[in-house]
């Protein structure tokens, strides 16, 4: 079988990982330094969602680099279905959370609350591109991997 660009178990697919763990730990790092975001579900929510895409994305990564370094990928369609599932839940998830976490920031900026100054709310809506980002990557490997998963 011909070997399918950013399939599980590829070169292609060991980048996207990186990728989501990139911009998942970026959004983490600007949600959480110096910042008070829990006083709002979407932070939050944010936050969990960040926090669970980067110990899957670093797994699967690990995945990537046993099979393309040390032996020839091995896809049993099973395994191939979980890594699928997890990547579409994740993926649905995070979309959620970085538009929620978009909005929030919008509305507070624009009802001029104190809790979010400019430079505060600056730093959430980067969050939120971040984020945003890592689901790009992370819907981008679901769709290669049904797709690699449909011609098993």
């Amino acid at each position: 079988m011909e070997e399918m660009a950013g399939a599980l178990g590829t070169i292609g697919s060991l980048a996207l990982r990186f990728g989501q763990a990139i911009f998942s730990v970026a959004s983490l790092l600007f949600m959480c330094l110096n910042t008070e975001f829990y006083s709002y579900t979407a932070f939050c929510f944010l936050v969990t969602i960040m926090g669970l895409v980067v110990p899957w994305s670093l797994t699967l990564a690990l995945v990537d680099v046993l099979s393309v370094y040390f032996k020839p990928p091995i896809r049993p369609p099973g395994i191939l279905s979980i890594v699928v599932v997890g990547d579409w839940v994740l993926s649905f998830l995070s979309l959620a959370a970085s538009c929620s976490a978009a909005s929030v920031t919008g509305f507070l900026l624009a009802s001029g609350d104190s809790f979010c100054i400019e430079s505060l709310c600056i730093r959430y809506r980067v969050a939120a591109a971040m984020a945003f980002m890592s689901w790009l990557i992370l819907l981008s490997s679901t769709l290669i991997n049904i797709w690699f998963l449909s011609s098993v």
